[in-house]
C-alpha cells in the first residue's frame, strides 16, 4: 500500500499551488569551520519558513516509542529496518515507522564538582534528573539518546526513550594489547592501523560481547555501535605495509598485495584502486568479526557499526563492505553545512542500507566559551545554531535514506573537567548549560522541526513523486 495519508493528499494540492510562488530569498548564516580564527563564510541556509510549498503541520499521534502511529507494519518487538517505496525507515517494536531523533552523551559529567553541585541544586538526585531530562527530551520532540549516555538510569524512568549503546571492541582490545593512545575525539593506533588482523582479536570480541546479553531482550534498545571513529583512511594499505616486520597487520597487507599482483600482473605500483580495495578488505574483516560477536550474544538489536567519519565517508568500497553486516550505517558527519545529496546517494547505492547521523553540531560565540576545540561549525548565536539544525536535518530527511540523527551533545563542555578527551574542553556543544538550563533559541528551533518530522517526510516523498 502506498505510504500516504488522506491528510497529505490535501497538502499535496496546496504544495502544487504554493510551489509555483516565488521561493523565499536564501538566508545567509555566518560560520567558521571549527575555531574563531578560521575564515568566516556566509552559508545559504534553509529553515522551515523557507521550505517552498510546505505547510506547517505537526505530526499526528505517536506510539510510545515515537513512531508514526497512523501507519503499521509487521512488528517484531524490537527495532528493525524496512524500505517502503523509495524511503528507508526504522520500524519501532510495535510496528510503526520511526525516525530516530536523539541527543548524544546524555549523562552527568562525573569529573566536575560544579556540575554535581548544579545537579543537587536543580534536581536533588540522579534519578530525578533522569526523569526530568527524559520528559524534557520528549517535550522537545526527541525520541532517543545517543552514545555515551547514562543508559541504565535513563532506562529506569517510567517513560523512557529509545537508546543506543557503544562498546569499543577495537579500543578495548587495544588497551589489553597495548599500543593505543588518546587522540582528540577517538583512540589512536600505531601508523593509524587497527589490530583487526591480530589472531587474538576475534576470540577477544566473542568474549567481550557476552556483556551484551544483559539487554538483549529490551525493546527500548535500538542498537549497538561497535566502536567510534576508527582510522579507515585512504592510505590504509600504505600504512599497514609500513608496520614493523612480523606484525600481523603488515603480514596481512603483504599477502593481500601479493594476491592482487598475481591477479593484476600489470600493476607495478600502488594505485588508488588498490588502496580502495584494501580499505574494503579491512572494513569487511572488522565488520565480520564484530557483528558476528554481537549477534551471537544479542540476536535482536540492530548492528550500527563503528561510527564512520572523515575519509571513510568518501569510500564506496567501505560502504559496499557494510552491505553484508550492518543493519544501519552510523556516520559522524562533520564539515558540511548542508548534507551532500550526491554523497548520501553513494552511501546508499554502495551499501543498500540506510544511515544514521550519529554526531554533528554547531557551537556559538554568544555562549561565552572560547570554542577552540571540537570539529563542529562555529556560529555567532544560538539562533544560528537552530538555523543550522533545521537546514541540516531538512537535507537528511529529503535524502530518503536517513533514518535519524543524534545531535552532539546534551551538555556544554566543562572547562574545569580535565579528565575528558581534549576535543571536549572549552566549547558550546550542548543543548543545555552546565546549570542544566536550555539554550532557548536553539531548543525552540529544534522543537519546531522535531515535531514535524513525519509531516516533512511525507512532504518530501510526495514532492519527489
Amino acid at each position: 500500500m502506498p505510504f500516504i495519508s488522506t491528510r497529505l493528499v490535501l497538502f499535496q494540492l496546496l504544495t502544487v499551488v504554493l510551489a509555483a510562488a516565488e521561493a523565499p530569498a536564501p538566508l545567509m548564516v555566518s560560520a567558521a569551520r571549527m575555531k574563531p580564527d578560521d575564515p568566516w563564510l556566509e552559508y545559504p541556509t534553509r529553515d522551515l519558513g523557507r521550505l517552498t510549498g510546505y505547510v506547517t503541520h505537526h505530526d499526528g499521534e505517536l506510539s510510545i516509542y515515537g513512531g508514526l502511529k497512523s501507519r503499521t507494519r509487521p512488528a517484531t518487538g524490537f527495532f528493525r529496518t524496512e524500505k517502503i517505496d523509495a524511503r528507508w525507515w526504522l520500524i519501532d517494536p510495535e510496528g510503526h515507522p520511526f525516525i530516530n531523533v536523539g541527543v548524544v552523551d546524555v549523562h552527568i559529567q562525573p569529573g566536575s564538582a560544579a556540575v554535581n553541585e548544579n545537579l543537587r541544586a536543580r534536581f536533588g538526585t540522579t534519578a530525578a534528573w533522569a526523569a526530568a531530562t527524559t520528559e524534557f527530551l520528549r517535550a522537545h520532540g526527541f525520541n532517543g539518546t545517543g552514545a555515551w549516555s547514562d543508559d541504565a538510569v535513563l532506562r529506569a524512568v517510567p517513560r523512557p526513550v529509545a537508546y543506543t549503546r557503544i562498546w569499543n571492541f577495537m579500543s578495548a582490545y587495544g588497551q589489553r594489547r597495548g599500543g593505543t593512545y588518546q587522540q582528540p575525539g577517538h583512540t589512536g593506533y600505531p601508523k593509524d592501523c587497527i589490530f583487526v588482523f591480530d589472531p587474538e582479536f576475534e576470540p577477544f570480541c566473542d568474549d567481550y560481547a557476552k556483556q551484551l546479553e544483559s539487554t538483549k531482550d529490551d525493546p527500548w534498545l535500538l542498537g549497538h555501535f561497535s566502536d567510534n571513529e576508527l582510522p579507515f583512511y585512504r592510505r590504509s594499505l600504505d600504512n599497514f605495509l609500513s608496520l614493523p616486520a612480523g606484525d600481523a597487520g603488515r603480514k596481512a597487507a603483504e599477502n593481500w598485495l601479493a594476491e592482487w599482483r598475481t591477479a593484476h600482473p600489470e600493476t607495478k605500483t600502488i594505485t588508488d584502486e588498490m588502496r580502495q580495495a584494501f580499505l574494503g578488505f579491512v572494513t569487511e574483516r572488522y565488520l565480520r568479526i564484530t557483528t558476528t560477536a554481537i549477534r551471537k550474544h544479542d540476536p535482536h538489536h540492530l548492528c550500527l557499526g563503528p561510527r564512520f567519519t572523515g575519509q571513510a565517508l568518501e569510500s564506496s568500497a567501505l560502504f559496499a563492505a557494510c552491505a553484508r553486516y550492518l543493519d544501519v550505517i552510523a556516520v559522524n558527519y562533520y564539515h558540511a553545512w548542508t548534507p551532500d545529496p550526491a554523497l548520501m546517494k553513494r552511501w546508499t547505492e554502495a551499501s543498500e542500507r540506510p544511515f544514521l547521523v550519529t554526531e554533528w553540531y554547531a557551537k556559538a560565540m554568544d555562549s561565552g566559551y572560547a570554542n577552540t576545540t571540537g570539529a563542529g561549525f562555529l556560529v555567532k548565536t544560538q539562533r544560528d545554531r537552530a538555523l543550522y539544525y533545521q537546514n541540516f536535518t531538512l537535507g537528511l530527511l529529503k535524502s530518503g535514506a536517513c533514518v535519524g540523527w543524534h545531535w552532539f551533545k546534551y551538555m556544554d563542555n566543562d572547562p574545569a573537567d580535565l579528565t575528558v578527551d581534549p576535543s571536549n574542553r572549552d566549547s558550546n556543544k550542548g543543548i543545555v548549560t552546565l546549570k542544566f538550563e536550555p539554550y532557548a533559541p536553539l531548543v525552540d528551533g529544534m522543537t519546531e522541526l522535531n515535531q514535524q518530522v513525519y509531516s516533512l517526510v511525507e512532504f518530501f516523498d510526495q514532492r519527489a513523486k
